[in-house]
């Protein structure tokens, strides 16, 4: 059960990303001054070396974007500091085999719009992938696994 509440929290946390505002940042501070003590200490202690972090703070969930070896990653954190997973944008043609078949076959008329690897500090499901298409009448978000392509979840926007 915790598994399923999770990962609808990160999911609607990247389908608000995906959906809202293009992309595009309203701010420009850190946001680092928001963040609860234990939640920036453990973020310095699990990745060292970053730059251009931006947090976002909602009473739920704490979220750090950063670039590490030039490569832009996003964590995430609960209300309590412990850490949820880390989250990358990835190219639509480096998903699995079992995903692009299901991709082919369940939704051949969408046009991806990003692939966002999460790779979640939980045993159970540890990678999966929160994939955005859109056709002419909808856009959707789907949660699946790469390993056998496996649809857990579809938001509509």
């Amino acid at each position: 059960m915790k598994k399923l509440i999770f990962t609808a929290v990160i999911a609607t946390m990247i389908s608000v990303s995906a959906f809202a505002d293009g992309g595009k940042k309203t701010s420009t501070t850190t946001g680092e001054e928001n963040v609860s003590y234990a939640v920036l200490t453990q973020f310095q202690s699990d990745f060292e070396n970053v730059s251009n972090t931006v947090w976002t703070v909602t009473s739920r969930s704490q979220k750090v974007n950063f670039t590490k070896n030039k490569v832009n990653y996003t964590a995430y954190y609960d209300a309590n500091g412990e850490y949820w997973g880390l989250a990358q944008e990835i190219a639509a043609t480096t998903v699995t085999k079992e995903v692009k078949n299901v991709l082919a076959k369940d939704y051949a008329g969408y046009d991806v719009k990003s692939v966002t690897r999460f790779e979640a500090n939980d045993s159970e499901e540890p990678v999966v992938y929160f994939i955005s298409l859109k056709n002419d009448k909808e856009t959707i978000l789907l949660t699946i696994s790469p390993v056998d392509g496996q649809v857990t979840n579809i938001d509509r926007a």
